[in-house]
């Protein structure tokens, strides 16, 4: 991606240990992005850290956090700014998916997926902004859903709820956070290709390919590029969007 200045900057992604997450952080390190990858999985995580330095791109760094926790994200941002020096990008995408039917979902589980998905995305960005204030070319970028646009498709009211809700969070953030150059973006994929999917029927495949106006499943590359271009230099002018990368399942 030599057309994007990404060389030199910082970022951290939750939610990085596979997926979109993972994807993402190897496109940035092949960049010359140095990123922190956040995850809880401590184990799967540290593979995929050793994974991206054996590449020979900038360096990936792992750390082991819950989102949900907001002394661990304090503490998550402070060493990443004592190992990195500095802080450029937030990518917000660490997240639990739910296809609970309504009449069987319990507070618990409402609650949980609320937290990681929705309130640990607010609290990074709220607890990264003195950092944030101190880069050239500040940026968040939230992971949402196709789900959060249309109020779930298989997904639970409470995937839904918090993918939608980032999706707002992301318009407010933006329109407060504009006066310190701080871009807020979001990203909304539609069914993509992760390890979430494993667990899918052929039948429930093809029917989402179905559904899909170029016909296929998304590639966690498809949507690692959208990312990579919201976080650098050049995308200084973009804010307060909702990228939709899903190959037409959703047009509005």
């Amino acid at each position: 991606m030599d057309f994007l200045t990404l060389t030199g900057r910082v970022a951290i992604i939750t939610g990085a240990a596979q997926g979109i997450g993972y994807h993402t952080a190897k496109m940035m390190c092949k960049s010359g992005m140095r990123v922190v990858l956040v995850d809880m999985n401590g184990e799967k995580l540290q593979a995929s850290v050793n994974e991206l330095n054996a590449l020979g791109g900038a360096e990936a760094f792992p750390i082991v956090c819950d989102v949900s926790d907001e002394s661990a994200i304090e503490k998550m941002l402070k060493t990443t700014v004592e190992h990195f020096g500095q802080l450029d990008v937030i990518v917000n995408g660490a997240g639990i998916l739910s296809a609970t039917k309504i009449p069987d979902i319990k507070r618990s589980e409402w609650d949980k997926i609320l937290s990681v998905n929705l309130s640990g995305a607010f609290f990074i960005i709220q607890k990264a902004l003195p950092y944030l204030k101190s880069s050239k070319a500040p940026r968040i970028i939230n992971i949402a859903s196709v789900g959060g646009r249309m109020g779930g498709v298989g997904n639970s009211m409470s995937y839904a709820a918090s993918k939608g809700g980032m999706i707002a969070i992301t318009r407010g953030c933006a329109r407060h956070l504009g006066p310190f150059k701080i871009t807020v973006n979001a990203v909304c994929p539609g069914p993509t290709r992760t390890p979430i999917m494993d667990a899918y029927s052929a039948e429930e495949m093809r029917n989402l390919e179905s559904k899909n106006v170029l016909g296929r499943i998304g590639e966690p590359e498809d949507v690692a590029a959208g990312i990579c271009y919201l976080a650098s230099e050049e995308a200084g002018y973009v804010t307060g969007i909702t990228l939709d990368i899903n190959g037409g399942f959703w047009m509005g």
